[in-house]
């Protein structure tokens, strides 16, 4: 009888993992906004709203900010981050923790780069104050009650 009670708990499990998986996507998706999470000089931790500006599943997210940032010469001294969605209508979150690297070539800024962004970079996609912060997630929690689902990143999420 354990037996049959333990696959059905891993079946569970897997079946928890697949929806958070999916709602996770779903929570990416429809959010204009992440939280930004990065480690100060000081070693403690640092949070900042940012555009969503491009995602690949959960496995990449692209933000742009100000060369001259703090956030990017904290990334500078320390890669590690966090990015966190929230839906405060559905009461639901996802956290995906990874490293952030600074992109200052040409491919990456224009590829977020749009018309709006010329207010704040007057020289365009090539003005020195602009980069790109490429966030690549090693793993994830997703949290809508009763579901708490930790969650490693593959290469694909097929």
């Amino acid at each position: 009888m354990y037996c049959i009670e333990h696959v059905v708990i891993i079946m569970k499990k897997g079946e928890q993992m697949k929806e958070a998986i999916e709602k996770s996507r779903s929570l990416v998706e429809r959010s204009g906004i992440a939280l930004v999470g990065s480690i100060g000089s000081d070693s403690f931790p640092n949070i900042k709203a940012m555009i969503n500006a491009k995602y690949n599943d959960l496995k990449e997210i692209w933000f742009s900010t100000n060369t001259s940032s703090k956030r990017v010469n904290q990334f500078k001294m320390n890669d590690k981050s966090c990015v966190y969605f929230v839906d405060f209508e559905t009461w639901e979150g996802l956290m995906l923790v990874g490293r952030i690297e600074i992109k200052r070539d040409s491919e990456s800024r224009k590829m977020l780069w749009n018309d709006d962004c010329e207010k704040y970079y007057p020289l365009g996609a090539d003005d020195p104050d602009y980069t790109v912060l490429h966030f690549v997630a090693q793993y994830g929690n997703y949290y809508k009650s009763p579901i708490n689902v930790n969650f490693l990143i593959p290469e694909s999420l097929d």
